[in-house]
């Protein structure tokens, strides 16, 4: 059993304090930019930022569903997505890119399966997290431009 860790970057024509405010707003934006693997959402709890609790089902594909339950802290600026139902941690972080834009990284981890199943995983659920954070990121920069 090894970590398994999923990174994205992107430069966002938005301020880093709009594009980070976007992000913790659970129960608004967040909700508006999400792609078409997550469903089920709703906010339990809070809905912006630090405390929020926060449901989805994500779909790695069509038959990798994952049910999440999240809690979102914020130490360091960062926002930081806990599941409960698992070792998964996302980590967003937002800062100034110059000319009123912003560098957005996300970043999460989890403990993978062992052995052969175990390889797979880290070689192709990292692309394909990469991908659909892509397309979050996307969405969030056409949402604040």
């Amino acid at each position: 059993m090894g970590q398994v860790v999923a990174t994205a970057e992107r430069t966002v024509r938005a301020p880093a304090e709009r594009v980070r405010a976007a992000l913790a707003d659970y129960s608004g934006t967040r909700r508006e930019v999400l792609p078409e693997q997550f469903s089920d959402y709703r906010v339990e709890a809070g809905g912006q930022g630090s405390g929020t609790r926060v449901h989805w089902r994500f779909a790695a594909t069509s038959k990798r569903v994952r049910e999440q339950d999240v809690e979102v802290t914020e130490p360091d600026g960062s926002l930081v997505e806990r599941d409960t139902r698992s070792s998964m941690v996302t980590t967003w972080t937002v800062t100034p890119a110059g000319s009123g834009s912003s560098t957005v990284r996300v970043r999460t981890t989890w403990d993978g399966a062992g052995g052969v199943g175990g390889f797979f995983e880290r070689t192709f659920a990292p692309r394909g997290l990469r991908r659909v954070y892509d397309d979050l990121l996307g969405r969030l920069e056409r949402r604040l431009t």
